[in-house]
């Protein structure tokens, strides 16, 4: 079975301030953390999708890496993971991450790929513990969902390969938040595995902070 892994590196940190990607964690760049966690798959590549002004930065502290690529990152979400897609080197199964999840746990990544090989497509994601409501323009609820039935979607994601090709073909221009919808929107079927609470996205800088507390 051939593996590649796309880490998505392409945002622009807004609300961070600064490019969260390089910022340490345990004297390591929260980006370095995220590649890594994948390396005890030995995935036949790793496509970095990252913005030109990341790629100068990174591309030296990358270069110990094996077999791992970058690509330029698009406009969108979306868009950076079809750039990565297509330079991919035909694998079976593709697997995506967030680069601004650096405590991914391998336990999940590889309850996820097994998923993934048994269904076609598999997530992480982890169950709501708070109430959510829909409300509408004017901030009026307008329903509570059942919280047994919401899942609070994480990454990695990993899909068959020509699935996933297929969907980013066949949505080109749209901006989907995760690749897990696009499949979802075209019919095919997508199976959730337990991921884990502390495998937090990087959004502030208080975040940086208690990822340091997670690591300890």
């Amino acid at each position: 079975m051939k593996l590649s892994v796309i880490i998505t590196a392409g945002g622009s940190s807004q609300r961070f301030g600064k490019d969260k990607l390089l910022e340490k964690i345990k004297g390591k760049e929260v980006i370095l953390h995220s590649i890594e966690a994948f390396l005890p798959l030995m995935p036949q590549e790793i496509i970095v999708s990252a913005s030109e002004k990341l790629e100068k930065i990174i591309s030296p502290q990358l270069a110990h890496i094996k077999n791992l690529k970058i690509v330029r990152g698009g406009n969108t979400r979306q868009a950076s993971v079809f750039n990565a897609l297509k330079v991919c080197s035909e694998p079976d199964f593709v697997c995506i991450h967030d680069a601004a999840r650096p405590l991914v746990k391998q336990e999940n990544i590889k309850t996820c790929l097994e998923k993934a090989l048994e269904k076609g497509a598999a997530i992480t994601a982890v169950r709501a513990t708070d109430t959510i409501k829909k409300a509408d323009e004017n901030g009026k609820i307008t329903e509570t969902p059942d919280r047994n039935t919401l899942w609070c979607v994480q990454t990695p994601q990993i899909f068959s390969y020509k699935t996933l090709l297929c969907a980013h073909e066949r949505l080109y221009g749209k901006s989907f938040s995760d690749d897990a919808g696009m499949l979802e929107f075209l019919g095919f079927p997508v199976y959730i595995v337990n991921g884990d609470y502390s495998n937090i996205k990087i959004t502030t800088p208080k975040d940086i902070l208690l990822a340091e507390l997670l690591f300890n």
